[in-house]
């Protein structure tokens, strides 16, 4: 039944973003165990840890408000833990990290914005307990969102670029010095094939040039 009161609303919300964090709890080991990154690893564990408490704090809000702890299918992060599958099953290396780091921002992006809007009804229906514990999960969110930000930035995006996952970074460099080393070579040899080209116009030249003179002197 649809919801036709802030209230009701607000239950509803609550009853997405559970089933939501349920569905985190079952996947943030996956994609710890999925990273090659140890600090990606750590981060990734730490969040589970959180998440069980941010539970745990959801069921708090429910009774709160009189309310029995059931979830609902949350529909936009159960798409997102699929696009996470899908990247364990088909990438490797850092990229795979990269992926799960989007993946990661994804979930943490949708919580900000749920945890947000929740904690500014619980205001306005005049529930400070609810209030304070969905704003006390809204700032972990914060936080893990600029752990994430932080890992991408340092190293992880990084190593994707150069396509170097697993250790081979000064393979993947020392494959780019051998491009750069082949095109200096065409590049030499493309100026000494233009040299030698110039010489041949300039020597044809100086001979038409010769033949002209020979035949006015004739005449």
């Amino acid at each position: 039944m649809a919801a036709t009161t802030l209230q009701e609303l607000f239950v509803e919300e609550l009853r997405d973003i559970y089933d939501g964090e349920k569905r985190l709890l079952r996947a943030l080991p996956k994609m710890a165990r999925a990273a090659t990154s140890d600090d990606l690893q750590t981060a990734f564990t730490t969040h589970a840890k959180e998440t069980a408490k941010q539970v745990s704090r959801l069921e708090q809000v429910f009774r709160s408000f009189g309310e029995k702890p059931r979830g609902k299918k949350c529909d936009g992060i159960m798409g997102i833990v699929e696009e996470g599958n899908h990247a364990i099953e088909t990438l490797d290396g850092a990229v795979l990290d990269a992926a799960l780091i989007a993946g990661g921002q994804k979930v943490e992006h949708y919580e900000i914005a749920t945890y947000g809007t929740l904690a500014y009804f619980a205001e306005l229906l005049g529930q400070e307990r609810a209030k304070d514990l969905l704003g006390e999960t809204l700032d972990e969110e914060k936080a893990t969102d600029e752990k994430l930000s932080g890992l991408a930035k340092s190293d992880v995006n990084r190593e994707a670029l150069l396509g170097a996952g697993n250790g081979d970074r000064d393979e993947a460099r020392g494959g780019t010095a051998g491009v750069m080393s082949s095109v200096r070579r065409a590049a030499a040899s493309l100026g000494l094939a233009n040299e030698r080209s110039s010489r041949r116009r300039a020597s044809s030249k100086k001979g038409s040039t010769r033949r002209k003179s020979r035949s006015r002197t004739r005449g």
